[in-house]
């Protein structure tokens, strides 16, 4: 931590206005120089550590980075103040699919394909794609202002990474949690690819259910199907055992449409007998609970579509796309009088490939998976035990309902670009797993598998892998486990979930991280998700460009609270921007006038009542910030810091200082200026990060707020009397203010006034300030008084006298007020008619009356006003 340097001539001069675009990429590149974020293993500090949720390295900053990216940068800033030694360690993700997509579609230009070139070709050019395209995403995020160490910044492909991702998959091979079985799995035809139940999006589309008899005569049995072009596959028909409809036909045989072919119907008790007509085809290749059907009755798997989802079983279908099948089997059901009745449209949930909105196809297929029972019962326990603490804790029971309800994990995927299974086949059907410093098998008939790992399967090893896992590294020493995971709700399955199933499974029982925060989504304006189709997205940058980073991120932790969406709009950025301009106008301000942090305060007693209040305010500050911190309530934290600055010091206290400076008050009234700018600029520091450097640098000649102390709260006692005498003299000054509106005045006009019973309430010493902020000017010889007004304060009230002659212009203020009161009387009768119409009454709601009865209370109301300030108007 660095002290501060006490000699006032030392301090730049602060330009007259904020330009961020002028000073951001410096600074950030002096604490880059000065190594302000790299962390030291060997530093005897508590360690607090963030690993970056990696980025796609085909990725680019969205608003979702940008507001995770400002908290974890506030968390790491203010734990670095706090005295904490903190790594936070970035790196990206090779994201298998999504990477070879792009660089697929940089091929198609070329009119080539992956297997034009190869795999070992095609691996090669998306490593040149990687190093040329990939990782903008870093650049972006330094703009931002992330304090991140990069000279620990890591790939899942890496070599290191991937020497871990070997290591687990050949441990939980060995421990028969790693198997290769033959089932249903997502298949999405485009990609080419299996994908796991996350990696699929599921929306309500429009279909048809058509109802088709298999069979004839009183044998026959009708099943309903949004898939009739799977039917060629069906090998049962399946009825619930208690249903009486179908009893007799349970064990016997029923002919197969189209095909000839013979197909039992079998009880079984997961058929919903309500459900159609409680008859349901058994296709087991192509559907996930008719495979379960099958395995249960021993029932054989016909596959009838390929990879590309076209059609494979012989006849005259064969070759047809599923979908050019579909209409094609039922016109020619149709033709058999088999169709029993057809309902278009028919709403149904469809399952789309997350990464292309390809429609995803049920598909049997041989995979890798990983055995989750135990796996998951640990990472359940880790939770519930407290070793992890989810915020906010309502998004418990979604955790738990995924852990406690888990499938096996395919984690297998036919793809090139990715971590290649490790395991190798020999020619007499030998099968072995090679860990990274096994020999690999070699030899006339060997082969690896063709798959690799799903990309979670990777990025699962992350908080550990990346530390040096699985040597036993000092930086997995010293920093695991790490202390924050900060992410979105919408990837607790995706992601998280699955780094506790493997943090805990490879570091022996040990959390992955102590905190996880889950934030919202970003919305727009209207609560309406950002995309690039509706056209209502936001690029951060764009931000960051007019307004600033900084501005860019206090608007988005303003908005940011545990487990809740935020909606953005460009107008609140534009208001971030005027907080950081009035800030740097405020100190600006201070600094001209003298303030300074080179001595100490004066004693409490040597204080004004508005000294003593503005630090009792700032300690309170102090508590609410870090309360709302520790509990990842950033909206919270950054509405107080907002509402302290901008409305408590700017609009109060400095006001007040211009008259303590004026009056004689000056050393005292600048030490406690500075005091207060020092702490709140340390505060501030988190959310906005180049501004608090720029002013707390000029204003204390510090080194770095960066490396400076974080502020503590001094848990002492509020002065009650302090604050009475402020809150008296704002609702004083509030209320003369309003008075003046009233009568016409413009803000900035100055009118002599007296102000009498000040000393009877306790605010003798606040009527030069009084004065200050409502531009009273004291009164000459010709004053005559023209308007009175009257303030209840709690020990009495203040008369306030104002000479109005030759400040306003009658005949204007008459007309203005004329016309006022022509809209309100307007709104009276209108009102009034309503009321007194019966047949309105009789039909109009109670709380629609309710409103038209206010309004015409209002109108009233303000008739009385305008003619009592008609009245007291001058003659013109």
């Amino acid at each position: 931590m660095t002290e501060l340097d006490d000699t006032a001539a030392q301090r730049p001069d602060l330009p007259a206005a904020w330009t961020p675009a002028e000073v951001e990429a410096e600074l950030y590149q002096r604490w880059l120089d000065r190594r302000y974020f790299e962390a030291d293993v060997k530093s005897d500090k508590p360690p607090f550590t963030i690993v970056l949720p990696p980025p796609n390295v085909t990725g680019s900053l969205h608003m979702g980075h940008a507001m995770n990216h400002s908290v974890m940068d506030a968390l790491t800033r203010r734990r670095r103040m706090q005295g904490y030694e903190v790594l936070w360690l970035p790196g990206m993700d090779h994201a298998g699919i999504a990477t070879q997509n792009a660089v697929e579609r940089d091929l198609a230009k070329q009119g080539l394909s992956r297997h034009d070139l190869g795999r070992e070709k095609f691996v090669e050019r998306v490593w040149e794609w990687k190093e040329e395209y990939g990782g903008k995403i870093l650049d972006q995020m330094k703009r931002l202002g992330d304090g991140i160490d990069w000279s620990r910044e890591r790939f899942t492909m890496d070599e290191g990474l991937s020497r871990a991702v070997q290591t687990i998959f050949k441990k939980m091979y060995d421990d028969g949690l790693i198997y290769q079985a033959e089932r249903i799995i997502n298949w999405c035809p485009r990609c080419q690819t299996a994908l796991s139940d996350v990696e699929v999006d599921h929306s309500d589309d429009d279909g048809e259910l058509v109802s088709i008899r298999y069979g004839d005569g009183e044998n026959s049995i009708v099943v309903a199907t949004t898939r009739a072009e799977t039917m060629l596959g069906d090998t049962a028909v399946a009825v619930h055992p208690d249903d009486e409809r179908y009893r007799h036909l349970i064990g016997t045989e029923v002919e197969l449409p189209l095909t000839g072919r013979r197909i039992p119907i079998v009880a079984d008790a997961h058929v919903d007998p309500e459900f159609g007509t409680g008859a349901v085809k058994v296709t087991p290749a192509h559907d996930p609970n008719d495979f379960e059907i099958g395995q249960r009755h021993g029932l054989p798997n016909i596959t009838v579509m390929d990879g590309r989802a076209t059609i494979t079983a012989n006849g005259p279908f064969l070759g047809l796309d599923r979908f050019e099948a579909r209409p094609a089997i039922v016109a020619a059901l149709r033709a058999e009088g088999r169709i029993v009745a057809e309902k278009r449209p028919y709403v149904h949930a469809v399952g789309h490939c997350s990464r292309c909105d390809t429609v995803i196809e049920p598909r049997l297929s041989l995979q890798w998976w990983v055995k989750v029972e135990t796996l998951a019962a640990e990472a359940s326990a880790a939770v519930r035990d407290g070793r992890t603490t989810i915020h906010p804790a309502e998004m418990n029971k979604r955790y738990f309902d995924w852990t406690d309800n888990l499938h096996d994990w395919c984690i297998s995927r036919q793809l090139w670009w990715g971590h290649r299974i490790p395991v190798f086949y020999g020619p007499d059907g030998e099968v072995v797993c090679v860990g990274p410093d096994d020999e690999v098998p070699t030899g006339e008939g060997w082969r690896q598998d063709e798959d690799v790992l799903d990309t979670w399967f990777s990025s699962g090893l992350w908080p550990f892998s990346t530390l040096g896992w699985p040597e036993s590294t000092e930086d997995l020493k010293r920093f695991y486990p790490t202390s924050v995971l900060s992410t979105g709700y919408d990837i607790i399955f995706f992601w998280v979930a699955r780094m506790m199933l493997l943090g805990l499974y490879a570091m022996d029982g040990v959390q992955p991280f102590n905190d996880v925060f889950l934030h919202g989504l970003i919305r727009d304006q209207f609560g309406k998700k950002m995309s690039k189709t509706k056209g209502n997205g936001i690029d951060p940058l764009d931000w960051m460009e007019r307004y600033g980073a900084d501005a860019t991120r206090f608007t988005l932790l303003r908005g940011t609270n545990p487990g809740s969406d935020m909606a953005v709009a460009e107008e609140w950025a534009a208001g971030s921007r005027n907080f950081t301009t009035k800030l740097w106008n405020a100190t600006r301000f201070a600094l001209a006038n003298g303030a300074t942090v080179a001595r100490p305060l004066p004693p409490r007693d040597e204080l004004t009542a508005a000294d003593r209040w503005i630090l009792d305010e700032l300690d309170a500050l102090v508590s609410t910030v870090d309360r709302t911190f520790e509990a990842f309530q950033f909206s919270r934290a950054c509405e107080a810091l907002y509402s302290f600055t901008w409305d408590e010091f700017c609009d109060w206290y400095l006001e007040i200082a211009k008259v303590q400076i004026a009056g004689g008050r000056a050393e005292a009234t600048q030490s406690v200026l500075g005091h207060v700018l020092d702490v709140l600029l340390r505060l501030l520091h988190p959310a906005i990060p180049f501004i608090t450097e720029t002013l707390w640098t000029s204003l204390t000649g510090g080194e770095s707020l960066v490396v400076a102390d974080w502020p503590k709260a001094s848990g002492a006692e509020r002065d009650a009397d302090a604050l009475a005498e402020v809150e008296g003299l704002k609702k004083l000054a509030t209320e003369i203010r309003r008075f003046r509106s009233e009568q016409g005045l413009k803000p900035g006009q100055k009118v002599a006034g007296k102000v009498r019973g000040a000393c009877c309430v306790g605010l003798t010493d606040q009527v030069p300030s009084v004065r200050s902020l409502t531009r009273l000017t004291e009164p000459g010889d010709e004053f005559t008084v023209s308007a009175t007004l009257e303030v209840g304060l709690p020990k009495g009230a203040v008369k306030v006298e104002l000479d109005l002659s030759g400040a306003i212009d009658v005949a204007a203020e008459r007309k203005r007020l004329a016309k006022d009161l022509a809209a309100a009387q307007k709104e009276l009768d209108g009102t009034t008619k309503k009321l007194g119409n019966e047949a309105f009454l009789a039909k109009a709601p109670a709380d629609v009356k309710a409103k038209i009865e206010e309004r015409k209370a209002v109108a009233e109301a303000e008739i009385a006003r305008i003619n009592e300030r008609l009245a007291a108007l001058p003659e013109a």
